[in-house]
């Protein structure tokens, strides 16, 4: 009898899971089905009818009230004056935020989202000690104007009621909020008879029990010819206008609601896995700035495009400026937490950025190195198998993955003890290698009773509950299965302390961890997520931190490989579901995509949108997860993927095997060809990974962050740059002869095959052939690499260094390798390396660039300087001086690369200096 009592769950878990295969837009809700968003997109321009009132400085802020202009006994909205906070930091960032005045007892108190502004920001605040008052235009409508930054000003219009920041000198608009009157706020209010609050969504009820909450306002970005950010959508970089006289009628806005969308859609507005409310304007008339809405609730968001307002131009007072973009930004709830970044340049946006949701981690060398996975390697012998054929097919890699089926029934923490029966030794086995492992640990845990973490978190009330106060039941891979309460400090911490060795038995301190579904999946659940009534801690509804959700999982996770190293081991986790701050915590993934040509011409927007939102660890599944891509597209993948921040191949159990030694001779040629790149340039990625934890600066980065004055790249997200040196083109159709290349600015750039110059600020017609994409050194950089190839990084520690030279027009070029051990905090306490490299009249010189606490004493290594390659060089040079030591050494001609031996240019074979070291080597 017990057959079919459990075959029935089983039947019901595949039911979803078959559901949620592929993409069915009538499964997900449009603006049109989503309330607040139908109408925050009805509203006219010029609506707001709020004015300033009481302004007022208060603990170093301004303080004012918004209220009525006039008085609507028939709203079913309070008329209660809101409360207004600007707040000014160090950098150029503006704070505004607007919430009810909790003196008058709202129903309750409106969620702030906690754990994300980082503490050290809030230590920057500069303290308004006075306001002045100006009337505009010699009308009857006063501001009150404060000081912003060096040049800049912030200014709160009174009525109508209008904030923005502005060059202090020009008046030149920067950015605003409410320039075209579109703020509403709606104010929580007592239920009364009558009322129906509940929305449906095909079989499922949202009870919304404080009814209405949303709030929604327009941004104006001056000086912007596009916009950017706002991830996570499988789009162009540059968005595209969602509303306007040249848009379709029903066109949808970009969504922001973390969802697991299997099979996603190519170039769609549609929210993916995670969700990040920032946006980043630029354009060539003033350069870039920057918004940010830390709102943890749906959003909905529209670019507006030009003239959308013409007919409503009578009703508002709005600057002209024909290079102004306008947005409007929808929230189901919340409160307003707004900041104003003024730039100017990119970099500065990104930085600024980052000083409030943190800067992003340090992540351990291996990490940056290629990583195989597959849903799923099926046992140790599988394992072992994977591994010995990366070494007999001169493949390196340096992290081997588990998914869900390495576990004791889909129970995390767990080993199928049949199939994995040794794990402590397997793991040990692999890092003989200097390789490591990585399990995945999703937030969903299954409902058993004799399943221990089950079982502690039910009895010690740690999980999210329904709308009743029962705990909630939601089905995912395990079957029945509730999800933990991260939001929860004490759950968290809780939640850290399983990741020690003595609670995750079979882990050792070579394993570290993959979070998924994290958003969180729910296969039964409405829009394949959790209902928006569910509770959290603090009575907090789901529906008001459902974005951030995963982003709590994933700091619990990475706290949890913190704690287990005593604070000494970098953790590594990857996560799918994100927030604004996740790049404290890990890596990003783009998701379950799809092994088609569109998915990896997409995956390029798709990273650099993640790169200039603080993402800067990220990358797309190489291959595709889903289907099977045909040979040519695979070795087109691993050669893009070769330069995305985070490389990892990965496929669907269903797929055929697709390891790199599976295609014929040829085909595993070109991949370990591709793959070997990566090895090569680590150094030159793990320095601009610690340019990033210290700045923010992305890895990848779009064109116009190098060339902000260059218009044709404003649009270009075919091409992408990594740091400063390296431009990358893709080739995203089949059987491509040929690749229109651009490269911007005015100065050369060299073909890394075959070492020719190219013109800057022209694009090429570029010959394209199968062993290779187009890529290219930027005149003007310096570039370390290591060309010794060993099994994985951890082996390459001791090699020497190449270093590639790439003069421009002046015969002048310059860079920088940071070196650290790889794994611990000590960096923090001075203990790295950080050289700088330039070269000009003929003389290479290496200095250091480290602040006095940090060099030899701290940390040293034993590395050398191998090959000096110079790219550019005037013809008749024969030998090099190099200093100290008054030693010549000959000039030869060798090959670009040692791998495929291609090119001839200039090099200096064993210059023989310690990378450590202070020296020059004088051109003769």
């Amino acid at each position: 009898m017990r057959a079919p009592l459990l075959l029935y769950p089983l039947l019901l878990l595949l039911l979803f899971v078959t559901s949620a295969y592929s993409w069915k837009k009538e499964e997900f809700r449009n603006c049109d089905q989503t309330p607040f968003c139908k109408r925050a997109r009805s509203r006219k321009p010029g609506s707001c009818n709020l004015r300033v009132a009481d302004v007022s400085i208060s603990d170093g802020d301004l303080i004012a009230k918004l209220v009525p202009k006039e008085e609507n006994p028939e709203s079913e909205q309070p008329n209660k004056p809101l409360v207004l906070t600007l707040s000014v930091y160090q950098d150029g960032v503006m704070r505004v935020k607007i919430d009810e005045d909790q003196n008058l007892n709202p129903p309750k108190k409106r969620f702030e989202v906690p754990e994300v502004i980082e503490e050290d920001f809030l230590n920057t605040k500069l303290w308004l000690t006075r306001v002045k008052e100006e009337q505009i235009d010699g009308v009857s409508s006063f501001s009150s104007v404060f000081y912003l930054s060096d040049g800049y000003e912030g200014v709160l219009r009174h009525d109508p009621f209008e904030v923005f920041a502005r060059e202090s000198g020009s008046g030149k608009r920067v950015l605003s909020i409410n320039s075209n009157g579109l703020f509403d706020f709606e104010q929580l209010r007592e239920k009364k008879e009558g009322d129906d609050w509940e929305e449906k969504f095909r079989s499922h009820t949202d009870t919304r029990p404080y009814g209405p909450q949303s709030i929604s306002f327009d941004v104006s970005f001056y000086g912007a010819d596009f916009v950017y950010g706002i991830p996570e959508h499988a789009t162009s970089f540059a968005l595209k206008p969602t509303k306007g006289p040249n848009v379709e009628e029903y066109s949808e806005p970009y969504r922001l609601f973390n969802l697991d969308v299997f099979e996603y859609l190519h170039e769609s507005p549609f929210g993916l896995y995670g969700s990040i409310p920032f946006m980043i304007s630029h354009g060539k008339a003033r350069g870039s700035s920057g918004f940010f809405w830390l709102n943890a609730a749906e959003m909905q968001i529209d670019v507006l495009g030009s003239s959308w307002n013409s007919n409503e131009s009578s009703k508002i007072m709005l600057p002209s400026d024909k290079h102004r973009i306008d947005t409007l930004w929808m929230s189901e709830s919340g409160v307003v937490d707004t900041f104003f970044f003024i730039g100017p340049g990119p970099k500065d946006v990104v930085r600024q950025y980052t000083s409030v949701t943190g800067r992003p981690s340090m992540p351990q060398l291996f990490a940056t190195a290629y990583h195989q996975c597959r849903w799923n390697y099926r046992d140790e012998e599988d394992v072992y198998n994977v591994d010995s054929k990366f070494d007999e097919h001169d493949i390196p890699y340096d992290v081997l993955w588990l998914d869900i089926e390495h576990t004791d029934g889909k129970k995390y923490f767990t080993w199928d003890r049949v199939l994995f029966p040794n794990p402590e030794e397997m793991q040990k086995k692999l890092a003989a290698k200097g390789r490591h492992m990585v399990t995945i640990v999703d937030p969903h845990i299954k409902r058993d009773e004799s399943y221990h973490i089950h079982k502690e978190a039910s009895e010690k009330g740690y999980y999210v509950k329904d709308a009743t106060g029962k705990d909630y039941d939601g089905w995912c891979w395990p079957g029945s299965s509730s999800y933990t309460d991260l939001l929860n400090p004490e759950i968290r911490s809780w939640w850290s302390d399983k990741f020690s060795l003595d609670s995750y038995v079979g882990s050792t301190k070579y394993l570290y961890i993959w979070n998924d579904m994290n958003e969180p999946s729910v296969f039964n659940g409405p829009e394949v997520t959790m209902p928006r009534d569910a509770l959290h801690h603090g009575g907090v509804e789901h529906r008001e931190l459902h974005n951030s959700y995963g982003y709590y999982f994933h700091m619990a996770t990475s706290d949890g490989l913190l704690k287990r190293g005593d604070g000494k081991d970098r953790p590594f986790v990857l996560a799918r579901a994100f927030f604004a701050g996740s790049q404290r915590y890990g890596a990003i993934w783009t998701g379950d995509n799809t092994a088609e040509w569109e998915h990896l011409r997409v995956s390029v927007p798709m990273v650099l949108t993640l790169s200039i939102s603080g993402i800067v660890f990220s990358g797309a599944d190489v291959g595709g997860f889903f289907g099977n891509p045909d040979t040519e597209l695979l070795v087109r993948w691993y050669q893009v993927g070769a330069y995305y921040p985070f490389f990892r191949g990965h496929a669907h159990h269903d797929t055929k095997r697709r390891e790199p030694w599976l295609f014929g001779e040829r085909n595993t040629q070109l991949m370990r060809e591709a793959i070997h790149v990566r090895y090569m340039y680590l150094p030159y990625f793990y320095t601009l990974f610690r340019e990033a934890n210290s700045s923010g600066t992305p890895v990848a980065r779009p064109l116009w962050m190098e060339f902000p004055g260059d218009e044709k790249s404003f649009s270009n997200d075919e091409a992408f740059m990594v740091g400063n040196g390296l431009l990358v083109q893709g080739v995203y159709t089949e059987k491509a002869k040929h690749v229109s290349v651009y490269l911007p600015g005015e100065e050369s750039w060299y073909d890394l095959r075959s070492a020719s110059a190219y013109n800057g600020g022209h694009t090429h017609k570029y010959e394209v052939s199968e062993d290779s994409i187009p890529s290219f050194q930027r005149a003007g950089t310096i570039i370390p690499r290591k060309d010794r190839l060993r099994r994985s990084s951890t082996q390459m520690e001791n090699d020497p260094y190449t270093l590639v030279i790439a003069l421009n027009s002046s015969k002048a070029a310059e860079g920088e390798l940071y070196i650290d051990d790889g794994k611990s905090y000590e960096f923090k306490q001075g203990a790295f390396i950080h050289r700088r490299f330039t070269f000009s009249n003929g003389r290479l010189i290496s200095s250091n660039a480290a602040p006095s606490t940090a060099g030899s004493d701290t940390f040293s290594s034993e590395c050398t300087v191998e090959r000096i390659i110079l790219l550019g060089l005037s013809p008749g040079a024969k030998t090099a001086l190099i200093e100290p030591g008054n030693k010549k050494v000959e000039i030869e001609l060798g090959p670009l690369f040692i791998q495929g031996n291609r090119g001839s240019v200039p090099t200096i074979r064993k210059p023989n200096v310690r990378i450590t070291d202070d020296w020059s080597i004088q051109i003769l």
